[in-house]
């Protein structure tokens, strides 16, 4: 059985991401840790729990996978969020400890995938029809820990949408294209002289690449960032990732 023994980028973004993860939340001191973060009615413990059961659910689902065993990602959404609000209640140095041994788990479960189950459909939850191949997960992993890492906040952790990595923020970027059919625009990210035309034609954004991209998520302005402009004077709205 052949198995993926070189690094892809990705999986040498993800480390990278996950180490730098690690340093906030190993540097978080106890009085943090229920401090609002920038997601409506989420401490800082919200966050982390729920990284750590992503982290958690993707390694099951990728041991299900290798095993030939499917296991759903999450038992249940209702269950996913239980989960998150019980976890987000644990004492720091529980939720510390438990968070970092998330990280090692799930780069433990993709480095196993073979790359001929790279394709194997994984379901979110049971009966959802919500799929995604097993060999998607190191993006995935990679997408929530660099978008909540900054979602902790500057009041906590000294890391934000502008520490992104470029390859990163133009990834993310062009993956929200599907968010956009239904009303179209055109991006111009003005620090990589590029532009991307989504949906049907409309107005104008222009920002830095990882401004636009943490708009695209959904987010209002980072804390102390301008964020992007429309040349219609109105930024067009999107459900938050």
């Amino acid at each position: 059985m052949g198995t993926v023994t070189h690094p892809t980028p990705t999986a040498e973004s993800l480390r990278t991401a996950s180490q730098r993860l690690v340093r906030t939340i190993d540097s978080l001191p106890d009085d943090a840790w229920r401090a609002p973060s920038l997601l409506p009615g989420w401490t800082v413990s919200h966050v982390v729990a729920h990284l750590t059961l992503n982290a958690e659910g993707l390694a099951g689902a990728l041991v299900g996978v290798v095993e030939g065993e499917p296991v759903t990602m999450y038992r249940s959404d209702d269950d996913r969020d239980a989960d998150i609000e019980k976890l987000s209640g644990a004492r720091p140095d529980e939720l510390r400890n438990r968070a970092m041994a998330s990280v090692t788990q799930v780069a433990v479960a993709i480095a196993a995938v073979p790359e001929e189950l790279a394709g194997v459909a994984i379901e979110r939850t049971p009966g959802s029809g919500r799929r995604f191949a097993a060999g998607a997960v190191g993006w995935m992993r990679l997408r929530e820990v660099e978008i909540h890492h900054a979602d902790l906040g500057p009041e906590v952790a000294a890391y934000s949408p502008a520490d992104w990595p470029q390859e990163f923020a133009e990834r993310l970027l062009e993956g929200t294209a599907h968010r956009w059919r239904g009303s179209g625009l055109t991006a111009v990210a003005t620090d990589l002289d590029r532009s991307w035309t989504f949906g049907t034609p409309g107005p104008t954004v222009t920002g830095p690449a990882h401004s636009l991209a943490w708009w695209c998520t959904g987010r209002p302005a980072y804390p102390g960032s301008a964020g992007p402009v429309s040349d219609d004077g109105a930024l067009p709205g999107t459900e938050a990732l």
